[in-house]
């Protein structure tokens, strides 16, 4: 990128700070431009995300009137995106979590889930490949002139590394495993800097609200505190205990 291309990219990068009150920095790093563009297109209605280099994003940070933005610089990643939107930043966060979209295991990832490889036909042809599916712990077979998977078989268990012969064994597959979406690193909203571990309690809080609704509920039914929530429950303990008391007593004189 020669200078006036940069200078243009810092302008550009400058103008689209100002023109946005809700401004996130995003980790590129092993994101598939595959997947980046389908995210993008998902994303399209709500928000732009635009690649920038780290140093340029830098010199458009100081050169904005925006305050406080300049404190997302020390959060800059190597590889950076900008996200730019309108929407409150916990909202849109919430938003991007569930903008997932799959890609091939690599060696060295970390399995999201239990691995499956359904018994049945596939499109290879019979060579070296059999003996490569048979290595990754998939047992394969020939039929019909073509490569077929004898049984039923998970190849890997959630939480284990998965290795190059089975990612390459996957990949010749076209079984798709790895759930990616945008890394946030941190969202600047109207003055406000939320990091990740801030922002991810919109997926925290609503188990924990549930959680902490369950406890009280169970709690108010033990010492028989009536409230509009428990009281059919109060209904039915108390029943339960008059029955318990009639078969005890109801034969006594």
């Amino acid at each position: 990128m020669v200078k006036e291309e940069k200078v243009e990219e810092v302008e550009k990068l400058k103008e689209m700070i100002e023109e946005h009150s809700v401004i996130g920095l995003i980790d590129m790093f092993k994101m598939p431009s595959k997947q980046l563009q389908e995210i993008r297109k998902k994303a399209r209605n709500k928000a732009l995300i635009k690649m920038s280099k780290k140093r340029l994003l830098k010199l458009a940070m100081e050169g904005s009137s925006k305050e406080k933005i300049k404190e997302l610089e020390k959060l800059i990643p190597r590889e950076p995106a900008v996200l730019f939107t309108q929407v409150d930043a916990f909202k849109f966060y919430s938003i991007v979590n569930k903008l997932k979209s799959t890609t091939f295991a690599k060696e060295g990832d970390v399995a999201q889930s239990d691995i499956k490889v359904s018994a049945g036909p596939t499109s290879l042809m019979p060579g070296p490949v059999i003996s490569e599916l048979t290595k990754a712990g998939i047992p394969a077979i020939i039929e019909e002139g073509k490569i077929a998977i004898k049984k039923d078989v998970v190849v890997v268990k959630n939480g284990d590394v998965i290795s190059r012969q089975l990612a390459g064994a996957l990949r010749k597959l076209g079984i798709e495993t790895m759930m990616v979406g945008l890394n946030i690193i941190a969202i600047y909203d109207n003055g406000d800097i939320y990091e990740k571990d801030v922002l991810n309690f919109v997926n925290v809080c609503p188990e924990k609200i549930k959680e902490a609704f369950n406890n009280a509920l169970n709690l108010s039914i033990g010492i028989s505190y009536p409230t509009k929530e428990n009281v059919k429950f109060l209904l039915a303990k108390g029943f339960n205990i008059a029955k318990s008391l009639e078969i005890k007593f109801g034969g006594a004189k």
